[in-house]
């Protein structure tokens, strides 16, 4: 299995979930869970890559957070929770597996070595969301830019990253014309190359060192608690 969460489990917890868990696709914009309503499986990708997004009341949407294969989605099935005020769907399509959550939630109470990983999960998203927040206060359009592409990339095989200019902007909470206009800018620097429907990172190590502080306190979070996300 290439699910970091499901690979990282004692064999005895990994052994609780084996039975349960169903191969799933996960094509692009397949929702997986709606807000406030109950949420019958949870998901734990293979590849691809899913958005959580804040709803409003009037139907305003912002993006907080993403997952892949590192993880695991709905968020609050990790406290054994069935419903959340988040709408979840992927933006890249993927595929990975499903398990219900009466079995999820059994496991989860019958094994604290699996309540403890999971917690780490839950901890290491949090510290995402938390950043994401705090870096479209405070960086320049570029920069995030910069950062969503990384996060994409640790959650992706090779170097071709399968996003499209209404991906980026709800990551980066900005209009398209913004991404365009940042694109051109990452592409000016050689560090990318920007096509319809993909992006290929160039150089990694500069396009991380543009960044700069808008990308890696979430991700160094997540290897001290749970280990390489790649």
């Amino acid at each position: 299995m290439f699910n970091r969460i499901l690979n990282l489990l004692e064999d005895s917890d990994r052994e609780r979930l084996l039975k349960y868990l169903e191969p799933v696709a996960l094509p692009r914009l397949a929702v997986l869970s709606e807000p406030d309503q109950p949420q019958e499986f949870s998901y734990f990708p293979e590849s691809g890559i899913g958005s959580i997004m804040a709803v409003s009341p009037s139907g305003e949407t912002a993006e907080v957070g993403i997952f892949g294969r590192e993880g695991m989605s709905p968020p609050n099935s990790l406290f054994e929770d069935d419903r959340a005020p988040f709408k979840v769907f992927m933006q890249v399509e993927g595929n990975g597996h499903k398990i219900r959550n009466e079995h999820l939630f059994a496991a989860l109470v019958s094994s604290r070595t699996m309540r403890k990983l999971l917690s780490r999960y839950a901890q290491a998203l949090f510290v995402q969301t938390a950043y994401t927040a705090l870096t479209n206060a405070t960086h320049h359009v570029d920069e995030r830019l910069a950062r969503s592409l990384l996060m994409v990339h640790d959650r992706t095989a090779g170097d071709r990253l399968s996003v499209t200019h209404d991906f980026l902007a709800g990551l980066l909470n900005v209009r398209r014309p913004s991404v365009t206009t940042a694109l051109h800018v990452l592409e000016g620097h050689r560090f990318i190359v920007a096509e319809r429907g993909q992006v290929t990172i160039r150089n990694r190590e500069a396009l991380q060192a543009f960044a700069g502080d808008a990308y890696g306190i979430a991700e160094r979070e997540f290897t001290r608690l749970i280990g390489s996300m790649r």
